[in-house]
């Protein structure tokens, strides 16, 4: 047995000097310790113990979404988060980068930017060509050791002026948009009841969304197509005509109205009342009046509601100095149902009541505008009473067809004034104005969304509507400077 380092003298006597240096021999012989360092060597020796290597476990990384849009020349384009550790390692000595391409063309490993040294990184991508690819995200620990992710990307085409460009994900369909202030708005999709809060400056999926379907009693979409805002209450309103086949679905008679609170970022909506009967009282009033706009003809079953003689309600936006007139904008028909025709606002004079108690709808004689043969898109005001209305083709759910924006006072007979062509070069028909800036300051600047569900945004065939996955469909905001 080995000899212990310490010993405890004997009762019967001390240990003398002689002892002591017999057993420092005794011990460096033990732990084979040679030479002058004696005593000093021997407690080190004995005292110190071997260190255990340290071990790393195997990364862990995950991706805030596995599937990302952006487009080729985009600013400002959506990002996805990746958050990696390590057990044993601190995240900031993890190391996050694209290690693979499946198709470099569109983007490459090095178009790969990883922003921030915490657990939690953004990963950017620049787009070179429209069409998709999948990229493979790695994370490289101590101890040499990796784990990776797939990114499916998919690039849309370049448009005019990017910087003023912006994308909301999430849905294709936008129809129309309110602003709530701070920044952001509330925008509607015809393909489903969901509206979604954004952030008007970039490019992002929804803050939060909220889908009123059961409150509303439907399981098919609304197709709203308007919206206009009152103190706290949101008004909102189906196109009230028939589907793209000619049949009637009773969803789209519908017009609702959500409640605000808090603004930006902060925005919550709350369901108030819903009225479904304002398409059969604008139909018995206009028989009442001679057919003079063919509503009972453009809502028979079989009629499209898309054509010249049709019946399509796609604005809605309340009259002068007024909370209880609201005018509903129309895409078709056009008034004569003409080519050259006027485009048609027809006002309901106890719009609130209709919401507040379900009243039967109250009209007043129909507003005919000259917007140069088109119809309207969408109707907005801002508090100092200045319209601006978009103006589009009854037809087109695309870009084929000349948009304008035009100026008007919101008073019966006034004629409107064009202030901006748009450009129908990119993809999408232009849908919904965000707000109405002061149309009188000089380099008034106005925001539009376009409806880009019947767009081929990545090359494939796909119109962006039925694309599989939702963070690929997107619509865009652009930034026009009106003339």
């Amino acid at each position: 047995m080995h000899r212990q380092l310490a010993t405890v003298a004997e009762p019967s006597r001390r240990p003398s000097q002689r002892d002591a240096v017999g057993e420092d021999a005794t011990l460096k012989k033990q732990f084979g310790i040679a030479g002058t360092a004696g005593t000093a060597a021997l407690i080190v020796a004995a005292t110190v113990m071997p260190a255990h290597a340290v071990t790393y476990g195997t990364p862990t990384i995950s991706l805030s979404a596995g599937y990302l849009s952006g487009s080729v020349n985009g600013v400002g384009d959506q990002t996805v988060a990746v958050t990696v550790g390590q057990s044993g390692a601190d995240a900031s000595a993890l190391t996050v980068s694209a290690s693979a391409s499946s198709k470099a063309s569109v983007a490459g490993t090095g178009d790969v930017t990883v922003i921030g040294s915490g657990a939690v990184r953004q990963l950017a991508v620049t787009a070179h060509a429209r069409g998709y690819t999948n990229l493979t995200v790695k994370v490289t620990g101590l101890g040499g050791k990796t784990a990776t992710k797939t990114l499916s990307y998919a690039a849309s085409a370049a448009v005019q002026n990017p910087a003023d460009a912006r994308y909301f994900s999430g849905a294709s369909d936008t129809s129309a948009a309110v602003d709530v202030g701070g920044g952001y708005t509330v925008v509607a999709d015809d393909e489903n009841n969901v509206l979604r809060l954004y952030d008007r400056s970039r490019s992002a999926a929804p803050v939060r969304t909220w889908d009123f379907s059961s409150q509303l009693g439907v399981t098919k979409e609304v197709d709203i197509e308007g919206a206009t805002r009152i103190g706290d209450t949101i008004y909102w309103t189906g196109s009230l005509g028939n589907n793209k086949d000619g049949e009637y679905k009773a969803p789209r008679n519908t017009v609702f109205t959500t409640t605000v609170s808090g603004s930006g970022p902060g925005t919550q909506l709350a369901y108030g009342r819903s009225y479904k009967k304002l398409r059969d009282d604008l139909v018995a009033w206009d028989t009442a009046n001679g057919n003079r706009y063919g509503f009972a003809a453009g809502t028979a079953a079989g009629e499209a509601p898309k054509q010249i003689d049709g019946f399509n309600v796609e604005g809605l936006e309340f009259a002068p100095g007024s909370t209880t007139t609201a005018y509903l904008g129309f895409r078709a028909p056009l008034a004569p149902a003409v080519p050259g025709g006027k485009a048609l606002l027809v006002p309901v004079t106890n719009f609130d009541q209709v919401l507040a108690g379900g009243a039967k709808a109250v009209f007043g004689a129909g507003v005919e505008l000259d917007l140069g043969g088109l119809s309207v898109r969408d109707v907005r005001k801002n508090a100092a009473g200045q319209y601006l209305i978009l103006a589009g083709s009854w037809a087109a759910d695309d870009n084929s067809d000349p948009y304008a924006l035009y100026q008007w006072d919101g008073v019966p007979g006034h004629a409107p004034v064009k202030r901006a062509d748009l450009p129908t070069t990119d993809p999408g028909g232009w849908e919904a104005i965000v707000e109405v800036p002061d149309l009188n300051a000089p380099g008034a600047r106005v925001q539009v969304v376009t409806d880009s569900g019947s767009a081929d945004l990545y090359g494939d065939g796909v119109e962006a509507k039925d694309l599989t996955h939702p963070e690929w469909k997107k619509a865009r905001a652009a930034w026009f400077t009106l003339n």
